[in-house]
């Protein structure tokens, strides 16, 4: 189980293995769209507090593994400037079966989203703007 910030593209054939035991597996793939509230998006830049960002990711795979019958998670996030279409965010959850994956892997993309110290910050045509 392993949460990473990275500043190079996510590469999910990193974490491919699949163990013997698994029934399932459940990934999300966030990526950068075009838009946003009816503006065009040109391009998004993440940036976070990364000694932080990596002790509360590592607190929610800890408390997923807990909560889930997990067999396998990883969440990275990227960090830096992303175009339209690139992967800013990858969960991969492994388990016996179907339920439980789906379940974990919600829960634990939502439970980053809200407690991670990331920001986003949308480039539009002559605007930027904080979310």
């Amino acid at each position: 189980m392993s949460f990473e910030i990275s500043e190079q593209p996510i590469n999910p054939a990193l974490y491919e293995k699949v163990g013997s035991a698994t029934g399932a597996v459940v990934i999300f793939e966030g990526r950068v769209r075009d838009n946003n509230e009816a503006r065009k998006v040109l391009r998004l830049e993440y940036t976070s507090y990364r000694e932080l960002a990596m002790k509360e990711g590592g607190k929610i795979l800890e408390e997923a593994k807990q909560k889930f019958p997990l067999l396998s998670l990883v969440a990275v996030h990227r960090v830096g400037v992303l175009e339209i279409n690139e992967m800013a965010v990858y969960v991969r959850v492994e388990a016996g079966h179907r339920g439980e994956a789906f379940d974990a892997c919600r829960w634990v993309i939502d439970e980053i989203k809200r407690r991670v110290p990331i920001w986003k910050r949308e480039q539009y045509e002559g605007e930027t703007r904080w979310l």
